[in-house]
């Protein structure tokens, strides 16, 4: 007895230590099969009998005491060991709000039903992979894959796939990034999948206009590959007028314009944002921006023929992109009306860039080109042109390429508070020397870009070696900037000597253009949760050789 005793209550006692209890009473979880969840009472108090008695319930009272804790204990252990297993018909079953929504990731089980409607990307795209695995559209967001994403994921996990039911599942899916165009290998990579690159700084100043291989790509969808004899471009009427549906040819029959351009991504230069606090999106560094020749017929000439002019009330023109996702939601997004009927504003609908068809990558055969307006505007592979009372409904018009204050984060973001982003602010950046280069002493050279948006010129670009204490002006290279159509941006450069037992530099850059718009200092102030518009002071940091 007192060996079952030992082997009983000892561990169970050792576990009772780890639990709080009140002088009175001891409640414990016991192992009853008909209520394994209802707490039970044990008392060492007794209103009378004998000794032995009284002994007795002693040792009862410890037997179950022990064999309780024991097997909560055991039954914690296994609850750690083992997780709950799911089929994945089990999975299946739970694709609606009402049964719930489940989903699985490898060989894990999760239980997304809260998340769904707070879902960034919107319910409908989540809702695609309800009941089923999530890898399919991984696969297509690529973006999905990363830490924060994954470890939000783990919140909702519930089980496991049984492990004979851990077999691939039989739905059918192809790659849809096997299409994809080759890119040149000179490009730093972002993400593969959408392909998301830039030029390496050393390249991306070397000439005015930069050549279409290293370009830089911004995708947020896989590249379509659609045949130029078959294509069509819808383009809708309003009430009274006509609706037209052009080929190709159709466009190289309106007035042929061409027109330099710098496009910018929102998020260029994200990387320095996210040095001072996490953001969300894409890692750029300063090569979210290229500038190209680009040639198509004026949007306003289109618009022009389907009928549409300028109103009274608000409009936009929306654009949608033959580049989708798997519900069949395009890609899209809208500038205001009177912008695209300006002709000074000089949109356009492209299909060439530098001379040449439009690369794949690049929106082949027709895409947006809005000078002096944010990239995300600029739809590729445009397959529709809609004249609306607002603008896109589009995620990306909507719920993304917006800026906030500091203080906002993603517990407190309301997207319908701000306004998109169309026109970007005044923007400089250093491309030689490197962060980090070593240069020998004697005179440096200095080089870089400056651009703002709207078509406001830049008129000048102050050069620091000092961190700011002291400035000289750059030269501004190629022509002068026609006023309110600069749509392209300025190549700078500063050569000048070093001060004597200088062992390194911290060099700065600040721009100003013709609304003698400035450059703030640091990122701070402009800090935003998605990491756009990040035009503060660009650094660099080199040694000096002796």
């Amino acid at each position: 007895m007192l060996l079952l005793l030992r082997r009983v209550v000892a561990p169970g006692l050792r576990q009772a230590c780890r639990l709080k209890s009140t002088p009175a009473r001891l409640c414990v979880r016991a192992c009853c099969t008909n209520d394994p969840l209802q707490p039970r009472r044990s008392s060492f108090t007794s209103s009378g009998g004998d000794s032995s008695t009284r002994r007795w319930r002693v040792v009862g009272t410890l037997l179950g005491l022990g064999a309780a804790l024991a097997c909560h204990d055991q039954q914690c252990r296994a609850s750690q060991e083992s997780p709950r297993r799911y089929t994945r018909e089990e999975v299946k079953s739970h694709s609606s709000p009402e049964t719930g929504v489940w989903v699985t990731l490898g060989c894990e089980v999760f239980d997304i039903t809260e998340f769904v409607d707070i879902h960034p990307g919107g319910a409908s795209k989540l809702m695609l992979a309800a009941g089923g695995p999530l890898e399919p559209f991984w696969a297509l967001y690529a973006v999905h894959n990363q830490p924060h994403v994954r470890e939000m994921l783990a919140e909702y996990k519930i089980g496991e796939l049984s492990p004979e039911d851990k077999a691939p599942s039989t739905l059918k899916t192809s790659d849809p990034y096997v299409d994809d165009p080759t890119r040149h290998s000179a490009l730093k990579v972002n993400t593969q999948r959408p392909f998301n690159a830039e030029p390496p700084p050393e390249l991306l100043t070397e000439s005015y206009i930069t050549p279409n291989p290293i370009f830089f790509t911004r995708n947020h969808l896989p590249v379509p590959n659609v045949d130029p004899d078959t294509y069509r471009l819808h383009v809708a009427g309003p009430p009274g007028g006509q609706a037209l549906c052009l080929s190709l040819d159709d466009l190289y029959q309106f007035p042929r314009h061409e027109v330099t351009v710098t496009l910018q991504c929102a998020g260029n230069r994200r990387s320095e944002m996210s040095q001072f606090k996490e953001v969300r999106g894409l890692e750029w560094s300063l090569g979210a921006i290229s500038t190209a020749r680009w040639a198509g017929a004026r949007l306003c000439d289109v618009l022009a023929q389907a009928g549409h002019q300028l109103c009274e009330t608000e409009a936009h023109v929306c654009f949608e992109g033959l580049d989708s996702d798997p519900t069949g939601t395009p890609y899209g997004a809208s500038i205001p009306l009177a912008r695209a009927m300006d002709p000074e504003a000089e949109v356009l609908l492209a299909y060439e860039m530098n001379g040449q068809p439009l690369p794949r990558d690049h929106g082949f055969p027709v895409r947006v080109v809005v000078p002096g307006v944010v990239g995300a505007r600029h739809v590729k592979w445009l397959g529709k042109v809609s004249v609306e009372p607002e603008e896109s409904f589009s995620h990306w018009q909507r719920r993304d390429y917006k800026g906030f204050s500091p203080s906002v984060d993603w517990d407190t973001v309301d997207f319908d508070s701000a306004p998109s982003i169309q026109e970007l602010p005044v923007q400089s950046a250093i491309t030689q020397p490197k962060e980090g280069e070593t240069i020998e002493a004697g005179e440096v050279t200095v080089r870089g870009y400056a651009w703002s948006g709207g078509g406001r010129a830049v008129v000048r670009v102050d050069v620091s070696l000092d961190g700011g204490l002291t400035w000289q002006v750059a030269e501004l290279e190629g022509e002068e900037q026609r006023a309110r159509k600069a749509w392209a941006w300025r190549l700078w450069h500063l050569q000048v000597p070093l001060p004597a037992g200088k062992k390194e530099l911290n060099i700065v850059c600040k721009a100003v253009d013709d609304s003698y718009n400035v450059q703030p200092d640091t990122v701070a102030p402009i800090w935003n949760l998605r990491g756009v518009l990040n035009n503060a002071w660009h650094r660099v940091h080199v040694h000096v050789t002796p």
